[in-house]
């Protein structure tokens, strides 16, 4: 497990903002921390260059995409042994319906979040993809009816709970 880099207030502020909004320009970070866009900038490049920053992604609403229905997959392994994982996460990897994909202990192996077009996709998926796989031994299904964002990511000791109630995800049908 890597070393947790040491961060400081001005840091953790920087990573709160860009993980609210990572399209933030130096400019309008440097001014809200309070220090100089140089400063702000070469900090940016030291949180990169330390593996704090990983990158930056865009959200994007699966619904609009042709893909409303979400579903978390819990698939179980038999024999879980090495040389049948890889080529398996390698293909579950490698499915344009793999949102997220988890390898877990207990008695599922494997967890898989899909966006599909529909119930009859998500049969598809699970009977072509998974089940059809000699070694998937067991594929439970579980519909994502709602989905919410969290806050950003601190390090415990930053762990500031302010008052927050969180935003359901674009087109999920909020409360």
């Amino acid at each position: 497990m890597p070393d947790s880099v040491a961060l400081d207030p001005v840091d953790l502020h920087i990573l709160r903002l860009l993980q609210n909004d990572a399209r933030t320009t130096y400019r309008e970070l440097a001014a809200e921390v309070g220090v100089a866009p140089s400063t702000c900038l070469d900090r940016v490049a030291r949180l990169r260059r330390s593996g704090v920053i990983l990158g930056h992604r865009l959200r994007l609403d699966p619904a609009r995409l042709g893909r409303g229905l979400e579903a978390l997959l819990l698939v179980q392994v038999r024999p879980h042994r090495r040389e049948l994982i890889g080529p398996f996460v390698e293909r579950i990897r490698a499915l344009p319906e793999s949102r997220a994909f988890f390898h877990l202990t207990g008695p599922d192996d494997y967890l898989v979040h899909v966006a599909v077009a529909d119930p009859t996709d998500l049969q598809r998926l699970v009977l072509d993809e998974f089940t059809s796989r000699r070694e998937v031994a067991r594929v439970e299904t579980r519909l994502i009816f709602q989905q919410w964002e969290c806050g950003p990511l601190m390090p415990p000791a930053a762990d500031t709970r302010g008052p927050s109630v969180p935003e359901p995800r674009p087109g999920s049908g909020g409360p």
